[in-house]
């Protein structure tokens, strides 16, 4: 099953969702106002943000990544979107670490806030480089 799967996603995928992520993590990452975001928006709204996240980035990958074709590879667009989102949100740590934004010591529910939120766009730039040059 494994090997399966590493037939689904390989190390240009990886890269891909890494660059994507990357792209729009890096100038919402300096923008105090998404810092102070995280200390004001109400944890259900974060919970809606996680949705929306996982929601558009199932969309796109039905389409630009499956081609619709995903009746028969159920686990494989769900292991994809999984990964994908949690490549987004280890990106959106290390931006906000290397930028001294990330209190998950001394607070860990904002650090957390902080990674959803800036997850969100993340998580859409890294599908949609990754969906470029699929099947």
């Amino acid at each position: 099953m494994i090997k399966s799967f590493k037939k689904s996603i390989n190390t240009e995928d990886i890269v891909q969702v890494i660059v994507g992520s990357s792209a729009l993590t890096v100038p919402i990452a300096f923008s105090e106002e998404s810092w102070r975001l995280s200390e004001t928006l109400p944890l259900l709204n974060v919970i809606v943000l996680i949705f929306l996240s996982l929601l558009f980035i199932s969309l796109y990958s039905i389409q630009g990544i499956f081609q619709g074709k995903i009746k028969h590879r159920i686990s494989h667009f769900v292991f994809r979107i999984i990964i994908d989102y949690g490549i987004a949100l280890i990106i959106v740590f290390i931006v906000l670490f290397a930028l001294n934004r990330m209190p998950i010591l001394d607070d860990p529910i904002i650090a957390m806030k902080r990674i959803i939120i800036l997850g969100f766009p993340a998580s859409m730039g890294g599908v949609i480089v990754d969906g470029f040059d699929k099947e």
